[in-house]
This record gives structure tokens, sequence and C-alpha cells, in this order.
């Protein structure tokens, strides 16, 4: 743990909190935790996370650094306890999803710096909190023009000490990036399974036809509505924004539709494959030597163990994968992603001879 900044607090226990707690915990710092749910503070302390702090004031009291990852409505109010609570020495971050209001919210102090790790988890509660959950993410930092550069450093090096990647940016630019990038996403996964859900085609449901397409699209639908509202609400403004312009590029797509503009369509799909690219360049360095292996497999036990078992006796890396189940009667589907062709060729190979029916393809087109 950075030096000075041993003794940390965690206010809100949750699946956030107790991960930062443990990895905190992990890097050498002690970690009390208070949480306005006393269930939840239990939980994190049988996992060790946290020493429970009896009140607010208690848990702030002598720390040297409280992490603050309370709901989004209710962020703005718990920092500004939290600073009015703490010493003069105190510093203060957060962990929530928009930085505007909760920025606002610390009026200037200038103990305080947002922060908001990239680290989305399909799960909650401390019961599943991880140490390792924020290992390589990254993690914005919001300094404001009256952050000190020994602050920034501080948090900085908290951060850094959690596994994380650090990144200053703006509160407001912030809240565009993740509305395009997050909360977009998220709002049209719900638009386009609702969408399908409210339809019928002469009587088919196509719900109960849906392919793989529909199922990737809209993986995020349906996510917490506690957290959701509120993150959609908070950031409204930059939502609504991207939403008009998602709405510009739709009304060009029904355009060149309209007009059979094959041309445009094809400048479309190849301008989005470059952006699809830079993307996935970010994690994976050169994905045009990604390949996909989809495979069939039955509903039963022990059939995932056997398959990585055999690719790791062939010192096959596997990148990436996905498990798609279908059906007790039909099982399911499993993506393999395999840097380069040879190995992708050598995963399929081995996995046929093993009565797999598998498909090949690389990830991007060329």
């Amino acid at each position: 743990m950075m030096s000075g900044l041993r003794a940390i607090t965690v206010v809100g226990t949750g699946l956030i909190g107790a991960s930062a707690a443990l990895a905190a915990r992990k890097a050498g710092a002690t970690v009390r935790g208070w949480d306005p749910d006393p269930e939840v503070l239990r939980v994190a302390h049988e996992r060790e996370a946290v020493e429970p702090a009896a009140t607010l004031a208690d848990g702030v009291a002598g720390a040297d650094l409280v992490l603050v990852a309370a709901p989004v409505a209710e962020l703005p109010h718990v920092v500004r306890e939290v600073l009015d609570l703490g010493s003069a020495d105190c510093v203060v971050t957060d962990v929530g999803s928009t930085k505007s209001a909760v920025c606002a919210a610390a009026r200037g102090d200038a103990r305080f710096i947002g922060g908001h790790p990239i680290c989305g988890a399909e799960t909650r509660g401390p019961d599943r909190a991880n140490a390792e959950l924020f290992a390589g993410a990254t993690w914005f930092l919001t300094p404001t023009a009256g952050t000190g550069p020994e602050l920034l450093r501080a948090v900085h090096g908290f951060v850094t000490s959690l596994g994380a990647r650090p990144i200053a940016i703006d509160a407001g630019a912030h809240d565009r990036l993740v509305a395009v990038t997050s909360h977009l996403p998220h709002a049209l996964a719900n638009v386009l399974l609702n969408q399908a859900g409210a339809a019928r085609v002469d009587g088919h449901d196509p719900l109960q036809a849906a392919g793989g397409s529909l199922r990737d699209m809209t993986r995020i639908a349906g996510a917490n509505p506690r957290i959701w509202v509120d993150i959609f609400l908070d950031n409204r403004e930059a939502v609504v924004a991207a939403l008009a312009e998602h709405r510009r590029r739709i009304e060009q797509l029904e355009a060149a539709l309209t007009a059979q503009d094959g041309g445009q369509l094809a400048r479309w799909i190849a301008e989005a494959a470059t952006n699809r690219r830079r993307m996935l360049a970010t994690a994976y360095g050169d994905p045009g030597e990604l390949q996909r292996l989809r495979v069939h497999l039955p509903d039963r036990p022990g059939v995932l163990a056997g398959i990585f078992q055999a690719l790791g006796a062939e010192r096959i890396n596997v990148q990436d994968f996905e498990m798609e189940h279908l059906s007790t009667d039909r099982g399911g589907t499993l993506t393999v992603i395999v840097a380069g062709e040879e190995e992708a060729e050598r995963a399929s190979a081995l996995l046929e001879e093993q009565g797999y029916g598998v498909v090949l393809a690389p990830v991007i087109d060329a």
C-alpha cells in the first residue's frame, strides 16, 4: 500500500466496496467498513474484507482515505457527509458510475477526487466480493482545478495498489463518455428486447426463435433497476444526447435502405468493422489474429472441464470464451476465442476428434 494511506475506510460494503477492501488489505492496508445495512456489513466482515465500524462517524475517524461506494442517487449526500466528518488530512474518493453530481456536492473541497472503476460484474453483494475485481481495469479519476498534485498522486497510488489503471478525466467528459460506452448500450439492449418481446410475426414469438444476434446484443438487458434507474436519471442529459445521436444514425440507415443504396450500406458496415477492430485491439493487441470456434455441447456434467483440459494439454491458449445454454435437450454452444489461424485449426481438429461439431471463423472478417 502506498506510503501515508494505510488506514482505509470503505463506506458501502456491497460487491464493489468489499472487493476494494479485500484488494486494499491484500496490498497491506488496514480496512474498516460501514454500511447502512447491518446485514451487508456483517457479511463483509465474515468475508474478512473489513473491520466493522458502529457508525459512519466511527468509520471515518482516523482514516487516511475513505472510499464511498454508495448508490448513485445517495452518493452526493454521503460524500458530503463524509467530508464534513473527516479530518483535514482525510482523502475522500468514490466509485460512482456518474461524476458530475457528486463532484458538485463536494463543492470544491480539496480533499475529494471522484473515481469510477470500469469493472462491471453481473452479480452483487459482499459474499461475491473478489480482490482481483479491479485487476487491469480502467479506473477514472476526476480531479478539479482545485485538486492538488499530492492528492492526485495519493489517489492514483491507491487505485494502482488495487491493480487498476487510473486515468484522469474531467467529470463532465466522463459522464458523456460513459453515456456512449455504457449507458446507451444498456438502454438499447432493453429497447431491443422489449421490441422483440412485444411483437408477433404471423403468430410466432420472436423470443422463441431468437438466434445468437439477439442474445449477444441483449445480454445486459434487464439489469438491476434499483441501480440503473438512478444511473439513467442522474446522467439523463448525456444519455438523451447520446440517444439523439443514435436516432440521427438510425435515420441515415433508414434513408440508405429506402434508397436501396448498397454502396452506403457497404461503407457503413466497413466503418463498423474498423471501429470494432480498434475496440478489440485494446484487449487483444492484434484482433485480426483472433479466431472463433463455436462448439456444440451436450447438456451433461464434466463436458466443459474435459474440453479445457484437452486444450490445455495441447498448450492451446484460450483468449476468451462464452457459454450459451439452449436447453437440457438441445445442450448449448461454447464459443472459444484463440489467437492465430494455426492454433485455431489445431484446437478445431482436437475437438472434432473427440466427437464435437466445430464451426471455425475469424472474429473479424478480412
